[in-house]
Parts: structure tokens; sequence; C-alpha cells
């Protein structure tokens, strides 16, 4: 059996059987400009409707595919002897899904990551197998997207861990587990602190403090990035509103709370409590707000600075729009990317960009 997330999925059955575990990789910007041309509603069926007519066209007619679920599909194919045939034919898949799309003139581009399993000689359940190559998928976008991951013993323990780790990253929601830390931004020319950017801070009974890296992926994936970020934002206003007058506090908002529905009254009503003002916040966001709905995201940016708030541009350079977002909303702050200052007395280039950007930043205001 051979799963495919965001795309079809297949699997396959014969001297070994496999499952290969498939998600479609589809930037937010590939997929507005989908719907754009098409004037679909639904870019998602989209997608996976381009990509189930390109996996049908690399199969046999003896395969059956079929939709698994959500945005995922589920294909079986017989005579899968080997690790290698299973390889060569994920390859395929992602090479084949990630060549573009021309739609009227068009081009749009999406990928594939696949995970596989293989069933032992003895024989493996259907439950077993779609479950591994899922675990597997997950490994898969992990490794970064156009990639293919056969399914090991360990990822099941991985899985557990995480699942026990997302169970308490619940629990510390409700319990108030979190603390904030601040890092000072200093104005070079006065030496003196201007700005404050809340670091949140996970303190676990039994875990002593989990690492932001480790927790705040899950909170990604799973949606309690939101009421984290919300907690984070009214704690850092009701801190700073303490602290002298002058000194901005800087929030990190994530793209999937920045596009919540009601993220500019949760601003609003965190100033209004905190009685902090608007011109002591400031909201640090990524170009990924910006990628996911264009539109959308500049009309809030703008809400937002109606209230008095400021707003940052986070790890500038690392995208492929920078420069056009630049032109787009009129930022307060450009937060260069840490890979351009951490080799700064080593590479001129770097220090050439610094110069470019810092010029740019003071010629638009």
């Amino acid at each position: 059996a051979m799963i495919v997330r965001g795309a079809p999925l297949i699997g396959a059955t014969a001297a070994y059987g496999i499952a290969l575990a498939m998600r479609v990789d589809a930037s937010a910007e590939a997929l507005d400009r989908a719907l754009d041309i098409l004037a679909e509603t639904r870019p998602t069926a989209i997608t996976l409707r381009w990509a189930m007519t390109r996996l049908r066209d690399m199969l046999r007619p003896e395969d059956f595919v079929a939709r698994f679920g959500g945005d995922e599909f589920v294909v079986f194919q017989q005579d899968i002897k080997s690790n290698e045939d299973a390889a060569v034919l994920a390859r395929r898949i992602v090479d084949r899904l990630s060549e573009r799309y021309k739609i009227d003139n068009h081009l749009v581009e999406i990928g594939a990551s696949v995970g596989i399993a293989m069933t032992s000689p003895q024989g493996t359940s259907a439950d077993t197998l779609l479950k591994n190559a899922d675990m597997a998928l997950y490994r898969a976008k992990a490794d970064g997207r156009g990639t293919f991951c056969f399914f090991r013993d360990e990822m099941a323990q991985t899985v557990e861990s995480r699942r026990i780790l997302e169970l308490d990253l619940r629990k510390a929601i409700m319990n108030g587990e979190f603390t904030l830390n601040y890092q000072a931004v200093v104005n070079i020319e006065t030496g003196k602190v201007t700005v404050c950017e809340a670091l949140i801070r996970w303190h676990h009974a039994e875990r002593g403090w989990v690492a932001p890296m480790d927790f705040i992926p899950i909170a990604e994936e799973t949606g309690l990035i939101v009421p984290i970020g919300e907690w984070v934002l009214n704690q850092a206003c009701a801190e700073a509103a303490h602290w002298p007058d002058g000194i901005v506090v800087a929030v990190n908002v994530s793209p999937a709370q920045f596009k919540s529905a009601d993220f500019v009254r949760v601003i609003a009503t965190a100033l209004a409590k905190s009685r902090l003002p608007a011109s002591r916040l400031e909201i640090e966001i990524t170009e990924l707000v910006l990628m996911q709905d264009n539109e959308l995201a500049l009309a809030s940016l703008h809400r937002i600075k109606e209230l008095g708030v400021s707003i940052a541009m986070d790890d500038f350079g690392t995208g492929y729009s920078s420069l056009g977002y630049l032109r787009s909303f009129p930022f307060d702050r450009i937060k260069i990317d840490q890979s351009f200052i951490r080799d700064l007395s080593k590479a001129k280039e770097s220090l050439a960009i610094l110069r470019a950007v810092v010029g740019l930043g003071r010629s638009l205001g």
C-alpha cells in the first residue's frame, strides 16, 4: 500500500507489500495562483486533481487508487519485490509531481514527499502498513520537500514520544507552565535599550526546560500555537506595562496565529487589559505570513497599524520575495536574518548585503 498525503496515496502488495505515504507540497502562493487562473473556490481540490491525474498516468490499469480521507489517497500495487523497486517508484512519483503545471499559460509549481513501508515476509496488516508509511512520511517531510524515506522501527518510538509531548503541551497551556524571557535590542548610537523581544520558555515538571525548537513545531502543526501565542501576547503586554516609558515589547507571531479571524481583536484586547500604549507594542512576522494569503495579510497588517502598533519583518532575506513585501507594506523595522550576520567579519559579501539592506531601510523610512 502506498499513502499519499496532500495528493494521492499509494500502496502495494506482492512478494513484498509496500506502503508509500505521500504529500503534495504546494506553497500558498502557488495555490493562490491556481485559484486565480481557474476561478475555483477550492485550490486544494485543484491540486489533488492534478496530482491524481499524473499518478494514474504512472500506474498500471490493475493498480487500485482510492481517496483515503481529507487530502489523502491510497494506491495498492502488486509485484513490488524489493526496497529498490519501491525507491524507484517513490522517486518517479516525486519527480513527476514536482514538474511544473501549465494552466492557461501560467506555471504552477508543487512537489511531493513520500514515506515508504514494506511488509515483512510473514505479512503485515493493512492498518500497520498504512501507519508505518505515515510515520515514514512524517520523517520525509521533516527532511525537506522532494524526498522519500523508508519506515524504520525506531520511528514508532519517535511518533509516540511526539504524541506524549503534544499531550504535555496541552496540559502546559491549561496549567500555565510557560514563562517569558526577554532579549534586549540596544540602539548602538545611544547605548540605550529600545526594544525587548519576548521569548517563550516552558518548564516541565519531569522534562525540565523544554527547548522552543522541540515544542513550537508541534504547536504549529496541531494549532496549539494559537492559544499559546495569545497567552504570549497578553503576558508580554502586561509585563511591559510596568517597564520604563519608551521601551517597546516585541512579540513574534506565527502564520497560523496571524490568519486567525480575530487576531486583530486579540491585540486590541491585550492592549486594553494591560493599558500598554499601542506605540509600545511591536508585532514581528516572517514572509510566511504574507505568502499564505497576501491580500488578506496586508489588510490585517494595515488594521494592526491603525491601532498604533508597529510591525517588524523578521528573518529578512531568507525568502524569495522580501523586497516585494517591503514595497507592499511600510514595515517599521527590518530584522536581518542571522545567516548574514554570523560570518560578517569573514565574508565581505555578507557585509555588502548588510549595508545594502540598511541603506534600503533608511530610504524607505
